[in-house]
């Protein structure tokens, strides 16, 4: 798996999971606006998930549309980050997850707008727009959080220190990280990892939280298919309704 149409894929596997999971914030947000908030975020993330499989369903050349990438693979079949396919747990959690991925996201969209890719500049300039507020929105939260009362600091430090040990895939470069920087196609996750490394361990100071020792264990697998349980549940209520009336539209 080492083409430009797996790799696009892949983009759009990370944003379609993480924008399911957040959808299921819906109506359940700790106040209205956050409620809007996160679900508005959800909104840019499907969008974004469409331009991606969009482009890697005219890359694969079989016919196949977003919505049936989307709808019609199975869990092995992505490749998302294993840290987007989590659930939501508290809100401290959720937020947590948020900023953790999007720092990673915004800078892995500035690289790919420098692209030997038309369309994946293209693509990566409108979804960075998105993505530096929900970056601004994320950081924001996490130090009002963070630095805020006795159980919202205590809540924040313990999804820091949970969720740390799935930051290690989104620098962990495999064969198609590779050879899509080889090709010019995308950065070097390791360029992307010391711009990360500096604007997380800027926010976690102001937020008064301890960073997590560095060295730890980290999780892998997700870019190879291999997936928490925590996926498959997820595909199976996102994808119901086109498994169970298959071709069905609105």
């Amino acid at each position: 798996m080492t083409s430009k149409t797996d790799y696009v894929r892949r983009l759009g596997d990370n944003v379609l999971v993480l924008s399911q999971r957040l959808s299921e914030w819906c109506g359940k947000g700790p106040a209205l606006e956050e409620d809007m908030a996160l679900i508005n975020v959800s909104l840019d993330l499907i969008g974004q998930a469409r331009l991606w499989l969009g482009y890697a369903g005219e890359l694969e050349g079989q016919g196949r549309s977003e919505d049936q990438l989307a709808f019609l693979r199975d869990a092995h079949q992505f490749h998302n980050l294993l840290l987007v396919e989590l659930p939501n747990g508290s809100y401290a959690d959720t937020l947590a997850r948020q900023f953790l991925f999007d720092v990673w996201h915004y800078f892995l969209l500035q690289g790919l707008c420098q692209s030997d890719d038309a369309r994946i500049v293209e693509i990566a300039q409108k979804c960075l727009k998105e993505v530096t507020y929900h970056v601004r929105r994320s950081t924001d939260l996490v130090i009002r959080l963070g630095d805020g009362t006795e159980e919202s600091h205590r809540r924040m430090q313990a999804a820091i220190d949970a969720l740390w040990m799935y930051t290690g895939e989104l620098f962990t470069p495999d064969a198609l990280d590779t050879a899509m920087h080889q090709q010019g196609l995308a950065p070097a996750l390791t360029e992307l990892q010391q711009k990360w490394q500096q604007h997380v361990t800027e926010v976690l100071l102001a937020a008064t939280l301890t960073i997590p020792a560095a060295g730890l264990w980290m999780q892998s697998g997700g870019k190879q298919g291999r997936h928490t349980e925590h996926l498959g549940y997820l595909l199976a209520e996102m994808q119901f309704l086109q498994r169970s009336y298959p071709g069905a539209a609105w």
